[in-house]
């Protein structure tokens, strides 16, 4: 049955093979490249099928969100091997978590000194970008700011550079004023360049659950800084994602071409890079 079911995703990969542009097109056209992240490393096998179609895949340096445990670890040199590029991830605190410890600064501080040392453990270079993953959305609160930038200065103080996945959908306060959180987050960086993986999954401008030949740049996601973005979740929000095109599968989710069989549901982005958080060796 294995077999089977892996024979249908490498058929589905391999049907729309002709219509997308390789890494190496060398078109000025071709500015945006696919990829794919998901809490659950789909394993080796499937990994190797999906990079018939993306150039690039999200790797979790700590539990994601809601896990007990990360099944990326240890996961970096196959992933490399196969010729992946990275989304360096490290799961972020809740707002609730930063305001019950004592201190935000210390509390970023360690955060990014434990996503250094996950990097390092991992095999991943100085300078590799690592993305904070800001799950809530709207205008940070002054507690959720300090944390950002104490977690930004660790990492980079340590020879990474940071950046922070955060939404790129306008959320509408109670005051009737709306703010785009990516944007929020760059009008008050300090003076820190952060790298902007940024979600938005409402369609227009995302176009749902569907792999184009020719990507969008990240700069269509309505943030023109976006260096990623993510235009498609696995399931799919309804609260953002309910005017997009029936393209997403029955249960919710977003498959890859013949992924539905084995359940390989995934979160799609675009970049501007192969190889987004500079995160592969030689």
């Amino acid at each position: 049955m294995k077999r089977i079911i892996e024979a249908a995703l490498a058929a589905g990969l391999l049907a729309l093979s002709t219509s997308f542009p390789s890494d190496n097109s060398g078109s000025a056209a071709h500015v945006a490249y696919l990829g794919f992240d998901r809490n659950d490393y789909p394993g080796d096998s499937s990994l190797k099928l999906l990079r018939g179609k993306f150039s690039f895949a999200g790797f979790w340096l700590n539990n994601p969100p809601g896990a007990s445990r990360n099944s990326w670890t240890g996961k970096r040199r196959v992933v490399q091997k196969l010729g992946f590029g990275f989304l360096v991830i490290f799961n972020g605190r809740t707002f609730a978590q930063i305001r019950a410890a004592a201190d935000a600064t210390k509390l970023g501080a360690s955060d990014g000194a434990m996503a250094v040392s996950s990097a390092r453990h991992e095999g991943f270079p100085a300078r590799t970008i690592i993305f904070l993953d800001q799950e809530e959305g709207g205008r940070l609160l002054p507690e959720q700011r300090t944390y950002l930038h104490a977690w930004a200065d660790a990492v980079q103080s340590a020879g990474f550079k940071a950046g922070v996945y955060c939404s790129g959908i306008f959320f509408k306060e109670g005051s009737g004023a709306t703010v785009i959180t990516a944007e929020d987050i760059r009008q008050n960086a300090g003076g820190r360049q952060l790298a902007y993986w940024v979600s938005n999954d409402s369609c227009p401008p995302s176009p749902g659950c569907v792999l184009r030949s020719k990507p969008p740049n990240p700069a269509a996601s309505g943030v023109s800084f976006a260096d990623v973005w993510q235009f498609a979740q696995s399931p799919r929000r309804a609260e953002f994602a309910s005017g997009c095109p029936a393209n997403y599968s029955n249960d919710g989710n977003c498959y890859p071409p013949g992924g539905e069989a084995e359940r390989l549901h995934m979160d799609l982005d675009v970049g501007i890079s192969t190889d987004p958080s500079h995160g592969r060796t030689r």
